[in-house]
């Protein structure tokens, strides 16, 4: 699964749908990811202010990755 991430929610929301198509419940997933369940559920809500640390923290705990590169600015 490849998605593009500009918000806050597009993170919360990739995390949801990893997160359900394992067959987690928000409770299982916060478990196994060493977090909150309000983190969780918070992050999984586009919540902007969530820490940068426990983000990755959640992100490698389900199987998920981040890359960076340029963005593709159109010609003028």
């Amino acid at each position: 699964m490849k998605n593009k991430a500009g918000t806050a929610a597009d993170i919360g929301a990739a995390i949801r749908k990893k997160r359900k198509e394992d067959g987690l419940t928000l409770a299982e997933a916060a478990a196994l990811c060493s977090v909150g369940y309000r983190f969780l559920s918070d992050l999984e809500n586009g919540k902007a202010t969530a820490q940068l640390g426990k983000v990755l923290q959640v992100l490698k705990a389900l199987g998920l990755d981040v890359y960076i590169g340029s963005r593709e600015w159109p010609d003028e």
